[in-house]
C-alpha cells in the first residue's frame, strides 16, 4: 500500500516498540562497554548533576542511574541544593571536566532560577557534552562534522531508520522547533537525505503542512496537538510529547502530543505513549557515554 493509497475502515496501525528496541540497544551497548574494557582498561564513567529537589527530576535522575550501572558503567551523582551558586555550579563542572574518570557529564534540566542553563551547558567540556545540548556539538551537528547528539533526537532516528531503513527522498515535517529536540532532530532528517519542513507556533496552517509527511515527528509538549485527520494515510508518526492526564474517576494516564486513537486509524507505523521514545532517550544517553569514552580515550567515536 502506497502512503496515499485510501485506507480500510479497520485499519490499524503498527506500533513502534521503542522500549523494545531500547532494551536491545542497552544489552549491544553493556556487550560493547565490556568489549572496550577488555581492550583499553577503562570502564565508562557518567556524572549526572542534579540542581534542587524537583521530584520528576529526582526519579529521572536515579533511573539514569540504575540504567548506567546496569549497562556495566560507573555513575557519579551529585545532588545539589537549590541554593547552590552558578559559580559553585561551574566549578564542580570544570572539576568533573578534568577528572579523567568521567567521561560523560550531564546537567539535568531545568534549573532552578537565577541559574543560566545556556552558560552552564556550555561549560561542559564538548567530549563529554552526552546531553549533546553545548554550541559546539550543536554546531558540529548543523554542519555535518561528528559529534555527540542530544539523546531524544538520536532515539527517534535510531527508531525511524529501523522502521523504514532508507530515508532518502522522504518529506519529514517536525512540529516543534526547539533546541532540545526539533532542531537537532531536523538535521539529522537532513542527513539521511530526507526532505525536512519544520512547524513552530508561527506555521500558519500546520495541519496542512503535516498531511504532506511521509514522517511526521510531533514535539511540542501540547497534549494531544496532531488529530488523526492531520495525518497523511500510511505516514510514520513520531511522538515525542509525554503528558501526565487526571481522568475523571481521578485516576492519571500518559497521553502524548498526538490522539493516538484517531492517529492509529490512519498512520502506517506510530509510537505509542508510553513505550515509545520516552525509553530511547536514557538508551542513547548510554550509547552517547559510550561513545565519550572511546573519543577520550581512543580519538574516534567507534
Amino acid at each position: 500500500m502506497s502512503a496515499s493509497s485510501p485506507l480500510s475502515s479497520d485499519h490499524q496501525a503498527s506500533l513502534i516498540d521503542g522500549k523494545g528496541f531500547a532494551a536491545s540497544l542497552r544489552a549491544q551497548i553493556r556487550d560493547d562497554v565490556r568489549t572496550f574494557h577488555d581492550q583499553y582498561g577503562v570502564t565508562p564513567g557518567l556524572a549526572v548533576i542534579l540542581v534542587g529537589n524537583d521530584p520528576a527530576s529526582e526519579v529521572y535522575v536515579r533511573n539514569k542511574a540504575i540504567q548506567t550501572h546496569h549497562a556495566g558503567m560507573r555513575s557519579f551523582m551529585h545532588m545539589l541544593p537549590e541554593t547552590t551558586s552558578e559559580t559553585e555550579l561551574l566549578a564542580l563542572i570544570e572539576r568533573l571536566n578534568n577528572d579523567p574518570e568521567i567521561h560523560g557529564i550531564l546537567v539535568q534540566l531545568p534549573l532552578p532560577k537565577g541559574l543560566d542553563a545556556r552558560r552552564v551547558t556550555n561549560a561542559i567540556r564538548p567530549e563529554k557534552d552526552v546531553d549533546g545540548l553545548g554550541e559546539t556539538n550543536a554546531g558540529r551537528l548543523a554542519i555535518g562534522l561528528p559529534g555527540l547528539v542530544p539523546c531524544t533526537p538520536l532515539g527517534c532516528l535510531l527508531l525511524l531508520k529501523d522502521q523504514l531503513g532508507d530515508m532518502h527522498g522522504q518529506h519529514a515535517v517536525v512540529i516543534g522547533a526547539s533546541n532540545l529536540v526539533g532542531k537537532p532532530l531536523a538535521l539529522l532528517l537532513l542527513a539521511e537525505g530526507c526532505t525536512v519542513s519544520i512547524a513552530h507556533i508561527h506555521t500558519r496552517d500546520t495541519a496542512a503542512l503535516a498531511r504532506q509527511a511521509d514522517i511526521l515527528v510531533v514535539a511540542t509538549g501540547v497534549r494531544e496537538l496532531v488529530r488523526g485527520d492531520w495525518i497523511k494515510p500510511g505516514a510514520t508518526v513520531i511522538d515525542v510529547g509525554i503528558t501526565r492526564v487526571t481522568l475523571e474517576n481521578g485516576k492519571t494516564r500518559l497521553v502524548g502530543d498526538v490522539v493516538f486513537n484517531e492517529a492509529v486509524k490512519v498512520a502506517g507505523r506510530i509510537t505509542p505513549v508510553p513505550g515509545g521514545v520516552g525509553p530511547m532517550t536514557i538508551a542513547c544517553l548510554l550509547k552517547n557515554t559510550l561513545t565519550a569514552a572511546r573519543l577520550l580515550v581512543t580519538g574516534k567515536p567507534e
